[in-house]
């Protein structure tokens, strides 16, 4: 045998050795994930989650249909996200625990492609890079909050399509070229700041060649620069027109938006380099031109950047990496609106593919290092794997707090007691615990005061303190109604519970019909709207007719609601001669709801009116109690009819 086909053979020999290598490899980095993650993995809904678990109304083939083409369906028009939790909740419905599991998978893939591509631009450190991305605590919030998918999700995307276009670089293969912008489109509906991408390409051939080409480099990407612009401009734009990233909170001018965008680079480095002190809501800087060391960060780096310039000429890496980082936080640097600005300017799930850009160099900077001098080589192992252990174990500490939403809060106001949002939301975690609705009023109250302009703040203060039953509370819980009302105007909640509220006050049933009519015109579509109305109405009997209509619409807005024909035949057994269009909605309220007592001896009353009907009457009657045995206005109408 030749010396090249014993090579060749050897060659072949080993290759199942190197995969298995690889395979295990692959293997410990998402077994390592599960275990950073371990404490979060039957973690609860927090915050916002239930508005990308996918809802009721859209469960079906058709609410699929309206994730994709139907603006305003999701929270946000990211269909391939909300898609995968279309899928995700077929599978196996609220249950958390598959949510939690499916984003440590994305998360540890993630890391396996970060592996990938550092070996593919044959740098060393690619394993270790890969495992600090896996148990990095700055990630915790992308992978332990479910609704942070859309960060898993994307990143996954967003590597895999970066590793294909890094092997159409160099094949030039244009099925590889197709594949990767297919990914990249899949990356874009899965969260818009993966638009950043081609420049990020661009920045790693500058890198690597120390010049950019335009037929070579420039021209393939120009596509995907004209599919993410676009969608970046829409995100930006739906962030404003529907979801509301709107108002003072967000009036910068350009100066101060510049001193912004400077700090928050400095924050998510130091908070990657050093990862302590972690928040689930950090403070809310104040931005102030008038104030001169705010311009230090800008300062800072520029200082930074002309350096990296000045060293590129020996040594491109460094800026390189500045670029990279910098560059795909730019979505998230303050010049274009998103709505977790009002609450903070910065949150950890938005470093989680521009910290890439730092994480993999410096991983790569420290291996280069060990290989540099004997005495670290031969410690290298170990050192990595003591740093990986640390990380780890600080990542399982971080997601202890994310097993639920009391937790979550109350070690944000360890590390943020200013924290209105945490406040507010801590009081809404504590008015559904048993015994602690004080506790949750004192929180509403706290987050009134930091934040007066917190109209939802003001709404569940207004709703818990009229929970008490206490008339001594009723003004100011009036007060709260309508301050909430006052920030925002288009609140249909608040009118309609400072509506309901106004019903019973004496005197007030004109006021309450007011707001209730307004929260009305603010839900045209709503049943209950119409039906709230209708019984503020039904209280003056000279709009019995008013309320007969409102009752109406509610009952063709929603047929199927039991209660909507209870509320419709009590208002028409009112009214002269219309017991017998009372009797039909009160058979379609039983027929709706066999369970529903009220229904049964509604009807029982209005058959009792009716003549020859007695019988049927007091088998209603009968039925009513069966149900609900202590019902008192059933029992002394059950004595009237067999007196009879």
């Amino acid at each position: 045998m030749s010396r090249r086909r014993r090579a060749d053979a050897a060659a072949r020999n080993a290759r199942p050795a190197t995969d298995y290598r690889g395979l295990y490899a692959c293997a410990s980095l998402l077994l390592v994930a599960l275990a950073a993650y371990l404490p979060a993995i039957q973690g609860s809904l927090l915050w916002d989650d239930d508005a990308h678990v996918t809802s009721e109304r859209l469960q079906s083939l058709h609410g699929l249909f309206q994730i994709w083409f139907k603006l305003g369906a999701t929270q946000q028009y990211y269909p391939v996200l909300h898609s995968a939790f279309w899928i995700e909740h077929r599978l196996w419905g609220d249950a958390v625990l598959g949510y939690h599991l499916v984003n440590i998978l994305l998360h540890a893939v993630s890391a396996g492609l970060i592996v990938w591509i550092v070996r593919k631009l044959r740098l060393p450190g690619a394993w270790f890079a890969g495992f600090v991305f896996a148990v990095h605590p700055v990630y915790v919030e992308g992978v332990a909050w479910i609704s942070e998918q859309k960060s898993a999700l994307s990143g996954v995307f967003f590597l895999a399509a970066a590793l294909l276009y890094l092997h159409f670089d160099r094949s030039r293969r244009l099925r590889t070229y197709w594949l990767a912008l297919a990914l990249f489109v899949l990356a874009l509906l899965s969260k818009s700041v993966t638009a950043t991408l081609p420049p990020a390409l661009l920045v790693i051939f500058w890198w690597q060649r120390g010049r950019l080409e335009w037929r070579r480099d420039v021209v393939p990407l120009l596509p995907w620069f004209a599919l993410a612009i676009p969608m970046g401009l829409f995100t930006a734009w739906v962030e404003r027109t529907y979801i509301g990233a709107t108002g003072n909170e967000f009036a910068l001018s350009l100066v101060e938006r510049v001193l912004l965008a400077s700090r928050i680079v400095w924050f998510y480095a130091a908070k990657l380099i050093w990862p302590f002190g972690l928040l689930f809501n950090y403070p809310r800087w104040t931005v102030d031109a008038g104030v001169w060391w705010q311009f230090l960060f800008p300062a800072g780096l520029l200082a930074v950047a002309a350096l990296l310039v000045l060293a590129a000429r020996r040594n491109r890496g460094p800026l390189a990496t500045f670029l990279l980082f910098a560059g795909t936080l730019f979505p998230v640097l303050g010049f274009l609106n998103v709505l977790p600005f009002r609450y903070s300017w910065v949150a950890d799930h938005f470093q989680y593919l521009a910290s890439i850009g730092l994480l993999v160099p410096l991983s790569v900077w420290l291996t280069q290092i060990a290989q540099r001098y004997p005495a670290a080589k031969r410690n290298a192992a170990a050192v990595a794997v003591a740093v990986v252990a640390v990380l780890g174990i600080l990542t399982w500490r971080q997601a202890g707090f994310y097993r639920d939403e009391e937790s979550l809060y109350t070690e944000t106001l360890a590390g943020n007691p200013g924290s209105w949002f945490a406040h507010n939301n801590l009081g809404s975690v504590l008015e559904s615990s048993p015994g602690r609705l004080t506790d949750a009023i004192s929180e509403y109250r706290t987050a009134v005061q930091l934040e007066p302009r917190y109209s939802q703040a003001h709404f569940n203060l207004a709703n818990a303190m009229s929970k008490l039953h206490d008339p001594n509370l009723l003004s100011e819980v009036i007060a709260q109604y309508r301050e909430a009302i006052r920030i925002k105007p288009d609140y249909p909640e608040a009118h309609t519970n400072l509506g309901t509220l106004l019903v019973g006050v004496p005197g007030r049933l004109p006021e309450a019909i007011q707001e209730l009519k307004l929260a009305e015109q603010l839900q045209p579509e709503s049943a209950q709207a119409h039906s709230n109305l209708g019984s503020a109405l039904a209280q003056d009997p000279g709009q019995l007719p008013a309320a007969i209509a409102e009752f109406q619409t509610a009952v063709r807005i929603e047929p199927g609601l039991a209660l909507s024909h209870c509320n419709l035949g009590t208002a028409l057994a009112q009214m002269p001669g219309r017991t017998g269009d009372a009797v039909s909605e009160f058979q379609t309220a039983v027929r709706l709801d066999p369970s529903m007592a009220e229904a049964h001896f509604l009807l029982a009353m209005a058959l009792s009116q009716e003549p020859g009907s007695r019988a049927d009457a007091l088998a209603e009657c009968q039925s009513a109690l069966r149900l609900k045995p202590d019902f008192e206005p059933a029992q002394q109408l059950l004595q009237e009819l067999q007196g009879r």
